[in-house]
């Protein structure tokens, strides 16, 4: 069973890896890096700010950073565990996908997936009372981690398992968050 999904997950990654062109390679390279997405930190800060107060929003800061740590640290234990080779490093498959970039560290599961949904679902909880199209934050960790597969660095089951790791912390915290709100910060 497990043999059978990951020979899906492998042809999967080949197809979606496969889609690529080296016009699109540099537009790629710029989506994965976590720098390039400050703009869009900075417009979510201002935000969450105008709604809640510099006090709250420095709060919500201390629960987005808690919530980080958590992520990665956890996505690093896992990794190491695991010990996953990337597509990238994969002897069986490096000469059959696009390897735009590459990397030493392992695979399994992704931080881009885990960190950027975790935090896009504190986020939407946070601001889903204000605004109707918050959903649409959730275009950020999909298109941030599916550049992932298309430079040859994950699998889809590290995505998919990233992104399922990250909606649960992002919950979770948000939880704690809530609670501490009710119990600190009452309205």
């Amino acid at each position: 069973m497990l043999d059978k999904l990951l020979s899906l997950d492998v042809q999967l990654l080949v197809y979606l890896n496969g889609l690529g062109s080296e016009s699109y390679d540099g537009l790629w390279l710029f989506i994965t890096k976590q720098t390039n997405w400050i703009p869009l930190f900075l417009i979510l800060l201002y935000i969450i700010y105008k709604k809640i107060g510099a006090k709250q929003t420095l709060y919500v800061l201390l629960f987005i950073s808690l919530l980080i740590l958590i992520t990665d640290q956890t996505t690093n234990l896992v990794k190491y565990g695991v010990q996953r080779l990337r597509p990238c490093n994969n002897p069986d498959i490096d000469s059959i996908i696009r390897i735009v970039k590459s990397s030493k560290s392992f695979s399994f599961f992704s931080g881009h997936a885990s960190n950027s949904m975790a935090s896009a679902m504190f986020i939407y909880l946070l601001v889903k009372p204000y605004f109707k199209y918050t959903f649409l934050l959730f275009l950020w960790p999909l298109i941030f981690a599916y550049s992932r597969i298309y430079l040859g660095l994950h699998y889809p089951l590290d995505i998919l398992s990233g992104y399922l790791f990250g909606m649960m912390t992002g919950l979770f915290i948000y939880r704690i968050y809530q609670f501490t709100q009710i119990k600190y910060f009452p309205l």
